[in-house]
């Protein structure tokens, strides 16, 4: 009796193993299936053309830029982004290529990329040859080309599957409105045009219609997209709706402390290119650029808009950034080319699918550079090159983490060459290895960089430990 019971018991605990067994293969198979079938990132890069931080989400109250700022409160912004090239080309062939610009061999707006590099495998490139399609939009690499008429119509073949760009294509409407030239000629570029009929009248609408429909049409494929979005570039055309959320006499100007330190020889390109400009000029600039910041932004939207109707966040990177800073008035300066902040610091936005810091601002260093191996990162790829910066996957897990301990910018005056180096307190800028000019600015007293402190015997040691910081990332600066 005793073993007829025994016998049983051991029968039903074997079933009840079996059960289990299988309940446990089931759900193995169904894990292995999962991650056989995950799709993999898709990388959505959204390039705003010499778009700096004059946006609400840094802290710029009087913009209008509702969309960059709802793509911000859920992705991680950072509040220290820098370029390492304030021109549109060096910018671009760098952090698309994952070099430095002397690496790269690019420091001007008048080399092609191909032509320098025509076997260095781009970002998008890289994932175009592992399977992603790849589509450029508007403006990604820097054409090299002053003319519109003389734009190729592919772009980077090597980079893109289908490239797009409608720059020369605004509508009879679109050409006209109200505005003028803010130099009287002497500045060819510096005018703006508050413009009759819409966005589709612009060229920058025009692009972000054929961006909605490259999205619609390849939202199940693995895909690259970049989508380059020319305004608030100069010349300063908008669609006038624009220029209503900025009142005529509203603008603020840049507040110029009067006592501020005389500016090193090679710090902006010349000291009296703006001279002409009037109060009322300046206000008219800036509020057209404002306009275009204001323009780039309902850009954005549509295609945040067509994110949520895709349903593309959770499988999709998205970037957003400036390719370089830019200057509204600061050191009397009303362009980029320069390693001041305002030219070397720029927007960057980062959504990760599941990634732990999303929804936070975070103050870590970060370079344009460290784009090329984050997203190789997140992609599981490998590099086809050595590559100058480094991931930011920590940080996009943990905002709180310091980041790199500095951000590197260089610019060049003819044949000399300005190299400046940012950490978290400092900045130190040395023009043809210091003998044109040194500078030292402490930003936790001086966030304007007006007031150099590197002739101050005080600060002696704080430049010894900054140049040393400055020729650890420019080693070609001691050959």
């Amino acid at each position: 009796m005793q073993t007829k019971t025994m016998l049983r018991f051991n029968f039903h605990s074997y079933k009840k193993l079996l059960c289990c067994a299988s309940l446990l293969m089931a759900l193995s198979t169904l894990a292995v299936a999962e991650l056989v079938t995950e799709k993999p990132l898709n990388v959505l890069m959204i390039v705003i053309d010499d778009l700096r931080t004059e946006l609400n989400c840094y802290g710029v109250d009087l913009v209008h830029s509702p969309n960059i700022d709802r793509l911000a409160q859920k992705s991680m912004l950072f509040n220290h982004a820098y370029a390492q090239y304030p021109v549109c080309n060096p910018s671009r062939s760098s952090f698309l290529s994952g070099l430095r610009p002397d690496e790269v061999g690019i420091t001007s707006n008048s080399l092609p990329f191909r032509r320098i590099q025509p076997d260095l495998v781009t970002l998008p490139q890289l994932f175009r040859e592992n399977g992603y399609f790849t589509a450029g939009l508007g403006k990604i690499f820097h054409l090299s080309v002053d003319h519109p008429e003389k734009r190729v119509l592919f772009e980077e073949p090597q980079s893109w599957d289908y490239f797009f760009d409608a720059l020369g294509q605004t509508t009879k409407l679109g050409r006209t409105g109200e505005g003028r030239d803010l130099s009287g000629g002497t500045i060819p570029w510096a005018n703006w045009k508050a413009a009759e009929g819409g966005d589709s009248d612009q060229p920058d609408g025009i692009n972000n219609a054929m961006a909605l429909r490259v999205l619609e049409d390849h939202k199940d494929k693995p895909f690259f997209i970049g989508y380059g979005i020319h305004k608030p570039h100069d010349p300063f055309i908008a669609p006038k709706k624009y220029f209503e959320h900025y009142p005529k006499g509203s603008t603020q100007l840049a507040d110029e402390p009067e006592d501020r330190s005389k500016r090193a020889k090679l710090a902006i390109p010349n000291d009296e290119f703006f001279e002409i400009f009037t109060d009322q000029e300046r206000m008219e600039f800036k509020r057209a650029y404002q306009a275009g910041v204001s323009f780039a932004d309902a850009q954005v939207g549509k295609i945040l808009d067509a994110m949520d109707r895709l349903e593309l966040w959770d499988n999709t990177i998205v970037i957003l950034m400036g390719d370089h800073g830019y200057h509204l008035g600061e050191h009397d300066w009303w362009n980029k080319v320069t390693v001041y902040e305002s030219g070397a610091r720029a927007p960057m936005i980062v959504w990760m699918p599941n990634a732990a810091g999303m929804g936070q601002a975070t103050n870590a260093i970060m370079e344009f550079v460290d784009l090329y191996p984050t997203l190789v990162d997140y992609a599981g790829l490998e590099a086809p090159h050595a590559l100058s910066g480094h991931s930011i996957r920590p940080i996009l897990e943990n905002p709180s983490l310091p980041g790199k301990a500095a951000a590197y910018t260089q610019v060049n005056r003819g044949n000399r060459v300005g190299r400046s180096v940012r950490n978290a307190r400092w900045r130190y800028t040395e023009w043809d290895n210091g003998k044109l000019g040194i500078e030292l600015y402490d930003h936790n007293k001086d966030t304007g960089e007006y007031y150099n402190l590197s002739a101050n015997p005080e600060y002696a040691d704080i430049c010894k430990v900054m140049k040393q910081l400055l020729d650890q990332g420019f080693v070609a600066s001691e050959q």
